[in-house]
């Protein structure tokens, strides 16, 4: 007895999906690697070996990071893409490299189409900070005094194309007041120029703005994430003040698109295990930020909600298309 061709097709391609299958469920049964684009010692590579220590436990593979930093995380992001998808290479960044990188330079790939977003380890919080001697209590009386006074007040950017930059000019468009934006070279150089007097007002990292609270210099204002963050709850947020007004750092694992669902459920599954354990938790908190583990939809309620932002602020900043 012999098959029909179609028969034999059916079968083998049976076969196939059947062998998929089993292939991601056995994941992972070799080393992964984590592409991060960002470089060594900051928030984002912070969470990203939280997660490779804590998956390799999980799973009994070695999970190892590899940090790739370049403008807008283009080589990270990059290797991920184009990069097979089996579970074996995924990136870690902050969706800033997936979102913005594309709006505002020359890429020889699309991030946002090649990429799928799977969980988050943590949303990183900013906290607006104004100079002291400054006749405002709130973010209502700033953005009132800036109406009053356009063109008069100045913002410290931490460098350009950032959340720094970018951030306080889509508050302001939203705002309809007009600042004028200075350049620093980074953060600790725009933090100085706040406590100096040299700036007004500057959009920054929770971290490092927290340990500053009690400077004579500055004042806090509010946090920029959709919800007030734990390790600060009398701050509010910048929504209470201006509707909508959301800007956070999303930092979080993305895999090549065409990964087996099964293994992008599993890694979402252990990310949610692990931001659950009291010690991460308190670990990510102590950091000013929100610890993750989003669902599927969550994520892509972020992603669409970022993904208007920096356009948004893109088109707020008058920055050419690439």
């Amino acid at each position: 007895m012999t098959l029909s061709r179609r028969t034999a097709l059916a079968a083998f391609a049976a076969i196939a999906i059947g062998s998929t299958q089993a292939y991601a469920t056995d994941w992972p049964t070799k080393q992964v690697t984590i592409y991060v684009t960002t470089a060594a010692g900051g928030n984002t590579d912070l969470m990203a070996r939280m997660a490779a220590e804590y998956l390799s436990s999980k799973f009994g593979k070695t999970f190892v990071v590899e940090n790739r930093p370049s403008a807008g995380g283009a080589q990270a992001s990059g290797q991920v893409v184009s990069a097979a998808p089996d579970g074996y290479s995924m990136l870690f960044t902050p969706n800033s490299a997936v979102l913005l990188a594309p709006l505002v330079q020359k890429m020889t790939f699309d991030p946002d189409k090649g990429l799928t977003p799977v969980t988050n380890v943590g949303t990183g919080s900013q906290v607006i900070a104004v100079k002291r001697s400054l006749p405002v209590n709130n973010l209502a009386e700033f953005l009132a005094f800036a109406k009053a006074n356009p063109n008069k007040l100045n913002f410290a950017a931490a460098g350009t194309n950032n959340i720094s930059h970018l951030a306080p000019l889509l508050l302001f468009a939203r705002a309809g007041v007009e600042v004028v934006m200075v350049p620093s070279r980074g953060e600790p150089q725009a933090i100085s120029d706040l406590m100096s007097g040299n700036v007004d007002f500057y959009f920054g990292n929770t971290s490092v703005l927290l340990s500053q609270k009690d400077h004579p210099s500055i004042r806090l204002l509010a946090v920029g994430t959709a919800q007030r963050i734990p390790s600060a709850p009398d701050l509010p947020t910048a929504s209470e003040t201006v509707p909508g007004f959301v800007f956070a750092s999303w930092n979080g694992f993305l895999v090549p698109n065409g990964t087996p669902e099964d293994i992008i459920e599993k890694l979402r599954g252990a990310i949610a295990d692990m931001v659950k354990a009291p010690e991460m938790s308190a670990r990510l908190i102590g950091l000013g930020i929100l610890p993750g583990g989003q669902t599927k939809e969550q994520v892509a309620a972020v992603f669409h909600n970022d993904r208007k932002n920096f356009a948004d602020a893109v088109k707020a900043a008058a920055i050419p298309a690439p």
